[in-house]
């Protein structure tokens, strides 16, 4: 069964006005345009077009003709369009979640609550594809000896300084884990203000595009420690069907540009600067893998003819990426999946002969007994699907 499925986006402050209106070939409304999400997260479900008039989650409770589906779906699909950085966060893992999670339940902390760290009990790892020509990243921390080089750019003054010093233990992660638990907790203003306007002067062939951005985040963020941070992180510049995979621990921030992001079924975000909401310091401190390591980019292999899927290797998810051109694409799917159309006019026929065509911004659920799908048109499509 193919099953054509919608959502309308998500106006969070960061969103770009025009990404995703430019992607489904529409007039932007004027209003941020951040996400729009394919699955059946409670918190913004797709919409079934299937006559039934309800949403995905409602669907797969209850399958017309005793579909064989899952009763909830263990990864989101989503349009992410970046026209302002994001804030910097992490994830955790599963262990942490569960344990986090029984932990403020059994506080009675609100799950709405501002304060709440655990929304849930699952990880949420998650993988972002670039469609925009160029999609801009910070993730995981930069390796100890650039990071020094780049402080040692800022000159001195006392601010300066202090992060200089807390940089300098023998174990890089020691010293990542002192900058920025002093940064997010102990640092006064005038000491982060002191930093980030030594950056704004400074020059540096090395490190002139994170000196740009911290002059950027400056102006979106004032004062704000985060942009202190994101000088210890990888700055990545994804080109277009270049992907980044984000596991537990890892801290990033998404700062621009559209893509395609897929993650496991989970809203447990803890938040590390580049933001006005709460950040719980002591708990973002025990999730974080200080350990300094190169950008965590993802590349995809090949699935046969016009198909390539994006595997981090985990139970929840996997992307597939198909490109028709003279040739049919064809994709085993490992599970039900969502196709989701992003360039060109995609039509997407499963094993049993039905058809759905699929434009840009446009979607469709795929019933596990409908693999292989095959893919012809002049359109690219991304499929979320189970992991291996």
């Amino acid at each position: 069964m193919l099953v054509a499925i919608s959502n309308t986006p998500r106006d969070y402050a960061w969103g770009s006005p025009t990404l995703i209106a430019g992607l489904e070939g529409r007039t932007p409304t004027g209003a941020p345009e951040a996400e729009v999400w394919f699955g059946d997260h409670p918190g913004s479900p797709a919409r079934v077009h299937d006559g039934s008039g309800m949403t995905l989650d409602q669907w797969l409770a209850d399958p017309p003709g005793h579909v064989d589906v899952p009763a909830h779906l263990p990864y989101l699909l989503k349009l992410l369009a970046a026209g302002a950085p994001l804030s910097i966060q992490v994830h955790p893992s599963k262990e942490q979640a569960a344990e986090g999670f029984a932990r403020e339940e059994a506080a009675g902390v609100p799950r709405d609550a501002g304060s709440r760290n655990y929304k849930d009990d699952n990880h949420k790892p998650e993988v972002i594809v670039a469609l925009s020509e160029t999609f801009t990243a910070l993730a995981g921390l930069r390796d100890i000896a650039a990071t020094r080089r780049l402080v040692d750019a800022l000159g001195g003054g006392a601010g300066v300084d202090a992060l200089r010093e807390r940089l300098s233990a023998d174990d890089p992660a020691a010293s990542l884990r002192a900058a920025i638990g002093w940064l997010l907790g102990e640092a006064a203003r005038e000491e982060i203000e002191q930093i980030v306007s030594a950056a704004a002067s400074a020059t540096s062939d090395e490190f002139d595009a994170e000196l740009a951005l911290t002059r950027a985040l400056s102006s979106a963020y004032p004062a704000d420690p985060g942009i202190v941070v994101a000088l210890l992180m990888n700055l990545v510049e994804l080109r277009r069907g270049e992907a980044v995979f984000v596991p537990a621990g890892v801290l990033h921030a998404y700062v621009a540009g559209l893509g395609v992001e897929i993650m496991a079924a989970s809203d447990n975000v803890l938040r590390g600067g580049l933001t006005p909401k709460h950040i719980d310091v002591p708990e973002l401190l025990a999730l974080v893998d200080f350990r300094p390591a190169p950008a965590p980019l993802l590349t995809p292999s090949p699935a046969g003819a016009g198909a390539e899927v994006f595997d981090p290797r985990i139970a929840d998810f996997a992307l597939g990426h198909l490109t028709t051109g003279a040739s049919t694409a064809r994709l085993d799917l490992r599970g039900v999946s969502l196709v989701l159309g992003v360039a060109g006019e995609a039509h997407v026929t499963g094993a049993s002969g039905a058809v759905l065509t699929l434009k840009p911004g446009q979607a469709a659920l795929v019933t596990a007994d409908e693999s292989p799908i095959a893919v012809r048109g002049d359109g690219e499509v991304f499929v979320a699907m189970p992991g291996a």
